[in-house]
């Protein structure tokens, strides 16, 4: 059974933002636990209360969030997917998702999903709950990665549900590695507690955010997906 956690960034219609993000983090489910105890334990080690989030990295608790980046990066057991969308000002609703911007938000996360899940595990799916009205939607989702790996029965997912991240640890994970690969591709610089936080993760990966990686890549991985021309 493997549990994996979702969020994004960018992705309201109309937020003048250039870029759109989708972010997973999976681990096995008999993991969770531990996994959030050790991040529990740095949380008090720090004093830091609270949810983590990348809008609270700040230079007062640089030193936490470097050790949380530290923490995920060695890790075994634990992984991350993010699917960043280019030139969102490029998107045509009209002409490829029926009018909808919904209907492209739960696009992007099949093609976040899709390539992490195998027929031949169980998963436990959160996203960061969005409305009230996405449970609908949700469960078409769940049909159309369960038939995307001819799992017609729908067993591969065992449930496919919005949370809110303060329920979670690893929600939480999955928002600061995602606000890293946000705030590498659109260029920021203002903050130098994210940018540490950017440099050790690209320093350890020994390669930079902002380009997209193999499938076979398995830690951190980035899909760049550019919308096709209106």
């Amino acid at each position: 059974m493997i549990n994996i956690y979702c969020d994004e960034s960018c992705h309201l219609e109309n937020d003048r933002q250039k870029i759109m993000l989708f972010g997973a983090l999976w681990c096995p489910k008999d993991y969770v636990e531990c996994l959030s105890s050790k991040i529990e334990a740095l949380k008090i080690q720090y004093h830091t209360t609270g949810e983590m989030k990348w809008n609270k990295v700040s230079p007062a608790k640089q030193q936490f969030y470097l050790d949380v980046t530290n923490f995920f990066l060695k890790e075994d057991n634990i992984y991350f997917r993010s699917v960043v969308v280019l030139h969102k000002d490029m998107l045509n609703h009209q002409k490829f998702n029926r009018g909808s911007h919904d209907d492209f938000y739960y696009k992007m996360y099949f093609l976040l999903l899709e390539k992490i899940l195998s027929p031949k595990q169980q998963y436990n799916i959160y996203l960061d709950i969005k409305d009230s009205r996405s449970g609908t939607k949700l469960k078409v989702l769940k049909e159309i990665l369960c038939n995307d790996k001819h799992d017609f029965s729908n067993k591969m997912i065992r449930q496919l549900q919005s949370i809110r991240s303060e329920e979670s640890h690893l929600m939480q994970l999955c928002d600061l590695l995602l606000g890293a690969v946000s705030y590498r591709i659109r260029g920021l610089y203002g903050n130098k507690a994210k940018l540490a936080m950017i440099n050790y993760i690209e320093q350890y990966l020994g390669r930079e955010l902002l380009y997209q990686t193999s499938i076979e890549e398995e830690k951190f991985n980035i899909f760049l997906f550019t919308p096709q021309e209106k």
